[in-house]
């Protein structure tokens, strides 16, 4: 696949993209844009650290591993909102994630981030595709990620996606906290991230959730987070697959696999619900 790239010189407007994302509720077509948006971001720093408290990461002089995904976030919407994606933004359903730390992320003051749509499959409840989002520092590639998005009631040819069974490392519990009613308000805060079925109840319901739920990303930046003992630094893979969504207010309990260069993780609720299973393992 070759992506033409588009620069941004400006951070787009985040209430003109919202207004886009929620008057475009009709699938236009089943082919992604060969098209990529890229653009120089700069670093916030007061930014970074309510990211940091909201998210429970200490300061330790490193970005936190899911903190790229908050920088590229309006140009994800912008690529998202675009005339010639295919499909309404705020149907989408995050499905799973996947990081690359490939360097050390201490003192980045500025990055180009990049990114881009690809891969689109048939899947049981619809169709499938990664966004892909690239950080790159002065010295190169630094981090990279795929989030895969379902977009469901889409009919597509071809095999459908089937996830592979994988084989699960000793877990004991690491943490336990809360997720309480205001922690989409508060994520929303410091990522940008709106999405009506985070912020309350109220507009939970209008999208079909009982009550609101938490942010996927802050579910894996929490967990992480808690972690930050258990994982390296750089050259690091970090996979997690979203089940069950947390209802807010929720307990959760985080069991993982022992300290080292790879392991395995679960986040769990009440009843032993799976709320999200995941995985690290070496980046290369």
């Amino acid at each position: 696949m070759t992506i033409q790239w588009h620069e941004v010189n400006a951070a787009p407007g985040m209430s003109s993209l919202y207004v886009k994302a929620a008057t475009r509720r009709k699938v236009t077509g089943k082919t992604l844009p060969q098209d990529g948006l890229r653009q120089v971001i700069q670093v916030d720093p007061q930014r970074l650290a309510a990211y940091r408290k909201v998210c429970g990461f200490a300061e330790n002089g490193l970005l936190p591993p899911t903190y790229p995904h908050v920088l590229a976030f309006a140009l994800q919407m912008q690529l998202l909102t675009a005339r010639d994606f295919p499909f309404p933004l705020l149907g989408l359903i995050h499905l799973s994630n996947r990081i690359r730390v490939l360097r050390p992320m201490g003192g980045v003051s500025q990055v180009q981030a990049r990114v881009n749509v690809q891969n689109l499959q048939a899947h049981p409840k619809g169709a499938v595709f990664d966004l892909v989002t690239r950080i790159d520092d002065q010295l190169g590639p630094l981090w990279e990620a795929e989030s895969q998005m379902l977009c469901k009631g889409v009919q597509l040819d071809g095999a459908l996606v089937e996830e592979p069974l994988q084989e699960i490392q000793a877990l004991t519990e690491v943490a336990h906290w809360t997720a309480p009613a205001d922690i989409g308000r508060q994520y929303a805060k410091v990522s940008g991230d709106y999405n009506p079925i985070h912020l309350s109840g109220l507009s939970a319901r209008l999208f079909g959730f009982p009550t609101a739920i938490a942010h996927g990303l802050w579910n894996k930046a929490r967990t992480l987070a808690a972690l930050d003992e258990h994982l390296p630094d750089a050259n690091v893979e970090i996979d997690v697959t979203f089940k069950k969504p947390v209802r807010l207010p929720s307990e959760v309990t985080l069991l993982a696999s022992a300290a080292g260069s790879s392991g395995d993780l679960r986040l769990i609720g009440s009843g032993e619900l799976e709320h999200m299973v995941g995985s690290w393992r070496p980046a290369g």
